[in-house]
């Protein structure tokens, strides 16, 4: 299983896809409209987002905005079998929005379902017939190359439920779990993976009442998906260009890079361009080329929900075989977990829990 088409319901669709074009070197694929509904498509490499929002009150956009902001509203997942898929989830109990129906497009001919995911969203599941391999291609290279991880933020209590939740109906596995505290607030994560084609879908929830997973709570008022990583070759090159867009990140103070440098032997070649990039970086013990670097977004709408990550698994030679960077590192997750944290205390929303 991976991961396929990202739906997010937004206030206008143009004006995302034109936000998207200009701030994340997307590019525009598709456009139209029905009665109720106005959606663009979108797509860097092999990642697409589709932006809907609504013209009257009876979109489904519509019904969703009622009651959050901006944001995803449905994962999609692409399967092998989708009919075994839609059958395993519907006997574990999971909630079938949209039957199996086909679906021809310019990319090619898919099956699509949705069933109901963890509280508001959805998950559309697709497998592909026959795609169209002959559209034309731009010449130009893409920032992106893939979707590596989506975060889920559930509430208080409700990491088991929804862990087993997408256990049993999705067939995702637990892998790492964090539990990260400072003297300021708390938060408990379990990342989840799947099997069939390594989509990582971590879940998170507050440990304490002012965690920043609970400001997301409250903005986003219930669960959602808190951030997603865009993994890229080229991790220094691709945030340069983001930022000469205007795409503002979550800045790092020069002490995380001095630490680091007193606890690792290993440096890159390009160290110095990582740290003037403010990107985070996590090693691999018996790898130390295999370097994680992550940096992240400012939240991308008005409410501090929704952000992006942006992802480089670099590759080590070990033993005569390569092995690229997995996982999640504590270090880096950490980091960005006191960067969200200085964000909240310039908002004010941090306080005393």
């Amino acid at each position: 299983m991976e991961f396929d088409r990202i739906l997010f319901y937004v206030e206008n669709a143009k004006v995302s896809r034109d936000w998207f074009v200009s701030h994340l070197g997307f590019k525009s694929i598709a456009g139209s409209s029905n009665s109720h509904t106005s959606t663009e498509s979108v797509s860097s490499g092999n990642v697409c987002f589709v932006l809907s929002s609504p013209l009257t009150p009876a979109s489904p956009a519509a019904s969703w905005l009622k009651f959050h902001p901006p944001g995803i509203a449905d994962v999609g997942f692409r399967v092998k079998n989708i009919e075994l898929a839609v059958a395993r989830a519907a006997a574990a109990g999971a909630q079938i929005l949209e039957p199996i129906q086909k679906n021809l497009t310019a990319a090619g001919c898919f099956k699509l379902a949705k069933i109901a995911g963890w509280g508001d969203l959805s998950h559309t599941l697709v497998e592909p017939i026959e795609e169209n391999l002959a559209l034309p291609a731009s010449g130009k290279l893409s920032l992106f190359t893939l979707i590596d991880h989506v975060v889920l933020n559930v509430e208080s209590g409700d990491l088991s439920s929804a862990v087993s939740w997408y256990q049993k109906i999705l067939g995702f596995t637990p892998q790492q779990n964090f539990d990260i505290k400072t003297e300021n607030s708390a938060l408990r994560s379990q990342v989840m993976m799947h099997a069939e084609g390594g989509a990582q879908f971590p879940i998170n929830e507050p440990a304490s009442t002012n965690s920043q997973i609970q400001e997301f709570l409250s903005a986003n008022r219930g669960s959602g998906i808190q951030h997603m990583a865009l993994q890229t070759a080229n991790i220094v090159g691709v945030v340069t260009d983001l930022r000469s867009r205007g795409l503002p990140f979550l800045p790092v103070p020069l002490t995380y890079y001095s630490e680091l440098q007193q606890r690792q032997n290993y440096l890159p070649a390009d160290w110095r361009a990582i740290a003037e990039s403010q990107v985070l970086a996590d090693w691999q013990e018996d790898a130390p080329a295999a370097m994680l670097l992550q940096i992240f977004t400012q939240p991308i709408f008005d409410e501090p929900t929704f952000f992006f990550e942006i992802i480089e698994r670099r590759v080590s030679l070990v033993n005569g075989k390569q092995v690229q960077a997995g996982g999640f590192g504590a270090g880096n997750f950490r980091a960005l977990f006191e960067a969200i944290e200085r964000e909240q205390m310039k908002r004010g929303s941090l306080i005393d829990d």
